[in-house]
C-alpha cells in the first residue's frame, strides 16, 4: 500500500479524535503467534536487535479499541460539503499566519532548499496538528500493535510500520513506550509514520537531532523535504477549478493515478479557458467534489498528485490547496 507519508495516510488530528460509537461491537482477530514470532525473528535477523529487547517491547504494547474503531471510520469517507468546514475555519486561518510569522525565515529557508512554497508547508502543519497543538493522544506503539496483529485488511503494512517504529526509536534513540500520536501511529507536527521519519525526516536546524516531535524547524524542512521526494514541480499550479459542464462529470474516473495527458480530456470534452497556459502533455485528472446541492468538478495537476502522496484522498489535497490559498492571500 502507498498511503502517502511513504505509503500511509499522514493522518490529521481531528481523525485522531474521532469519537467511537459507543454501541458498536467490532469482532476483534485474535492474535496469531506465529505472526507475532516471525516480526521478532525478523528483527532479531535482519537488523541486530536481541531478542529479549524485542520481546519486552512488545510486552508493553497493548491492545486499543479505540484505535480499531478509528480506522474503520476515517473522515476523508465523508462528502466535500461535510470534510472542508472541519479544516477551512478562520481561527485555523489565524494560527497559521502566526505559524508563518514566527518562522518565516526558516520557511523562506526551506522554499529556496527544496522548492516547495511555503504556503504549502504552513497548510500541511495546520491540518495535521494545528501548528503541533493537537499530536494525537495515542501511544504509538499500541495503535501499530494493534493495528499490526488485529487488524487484518492493513495488518501486513501496520506490522511493517511496527518494525519501522522500533528502528527509529534506536536511531533517534527515542522511548519505545512512551511517544504518542494518531491512531495509525503517525507522530509529530507534521504527522510523520515511522517509515516516513525515517527516510524523509532531516535536521534543519543543524543541532545533530532529527525531531519532528517537539522542534517546528525540523518538522518545517522535513515537510519541505518529503514533498520535493515526491516529485514536487517548483512554480507549478496545483489544480483549477472548472467551469459547469456536463461533459466533466463523464471525465471523473476512480483511483489517484494519473492515466491520460491533458489533451486527451480536452479531446473528450474538458472545458478549459483558452490561456490556461498548460502543456497538452502534462498528467491531469478530472476530481468530483461533492457539495450539498451540486457537484463541482476540478482538474487535478501533478503538484495536486504530489499532496496525495501525504495523504491519499482527494479530499485532503484539495483542503490543503484551499487553505494554502487562503494562507497566502492572508500574507
Amino acid at each position: 500500500m502507498k498511503y502517502g507519508i511513504a505509503i500511509l495516510l499522514f493522518v490529521s488530528w481531528f481523525i485522531n479524535v474521532a469519537p467511537a460509537h459507543a454501541n458498536t461491537v467490532i469482532p476483534v482477530p485474535q492474535l496469531d503467534p506465529s505472526e507475532r514470532e516471525a516480526f521478532i525473528t525478523e528483527l532479531v535477523d535482519k537488523h541486530g536487535f536481541a531478542r529479549s529487547e524485542v520481546e519486552q517491547g512488545l510486552a508493553q504494547a497493548q491492545f486499543n479499541q479505540a484505535v480499531f474503531e478509528a480506522i474503520q471510520r476515517p473522515w476523508e469517507a465523508k462528502p466535500w460539503h461535510q470534510y472542508y468546514p472541519i479544516f477551512l475555519t478562520e481561527r485555523r486561518l489565524e494560527a497559521g499566519l502566526k505559524f508563518w510569522q514566527q518562522h518565516q525565515q526558516t520557511l523562506e529557508r526551506a522554499e529556496q532548499t527544496y522548492g516547495v512554497p511555503a504556503h504549502i508547508i504552513v497548510a500541511i502543519i495546520g491540518v495535521e496538528t494545528f501548528y503541533g497543538s493537537y499530536k494525537g493522544n495515542y501511544k504509538v506503539l499500541d495503535a501499530l500493535y494493534t493495528l499490526g496483529f488485529h487488524y487484518p485488511p492493513r495488518a501486513k503494512f501496520f506490522r511493517s510500520e511496527l518494525r519501522e517504529y522500533f528502528l527509529m526509536t534506536r536511531e533517534e534513540n527515542l522511548p519505545l513506550a512512551q511517544l504518542q500520536g494518531s491512531y495509525a501511529g503517525a507522530m509529530g507536527y507534521g504527522q510523520f509514520i515511522s517509515s516516513s521519519y525515517r527516510h524523509y525526516a532531516v535536521d534543519f536546524d543543524g543541532d545533530g537531532v532529527r525531531d519532528l516531535l517537539h522542534n517546528p524547524v525540523d518538522a518545517i524542512g522535513s515537510v519541505a523535504n518529503y514533498f520535493a521526494k515526491h516529485g514536487w514541480q517548483r512554480g507549478q499550479p496545483v489544480t483549477l477549478e472548472l467551469v459547469t459542464n456536463p461533459a466533466h462529470a463523464a471525465l471523473v474516473t476512480s483511483g489517484l493515478k494519473y492515466q491520460q495527458q491533458l489533451q486527451q480530456l480536452l479531446d473528450n470534452g474538458l472545458q478549459l479557458p483558452a490561456e490556461h497556459g498548460l502543456a497538452s502533455t502534462a498528467a491531469a485528472k478530472v476530481f468530483a467534489f461533492e457539495q450539498l446541492d451540486k457537484v463541482d468538478h476540478w482538474l487535478g495537476l501533478h503538484n495536486f498528485y504530489v499532496i496525495t502522496r501525504y495523504n491519499h484522498s482527494p479530499l485532503y489535497a484539495m483542503v490543503v490547496h484551499q487553505f494554502s490559498q487562503q494562507l497566502k492571500q492572508g500574507r
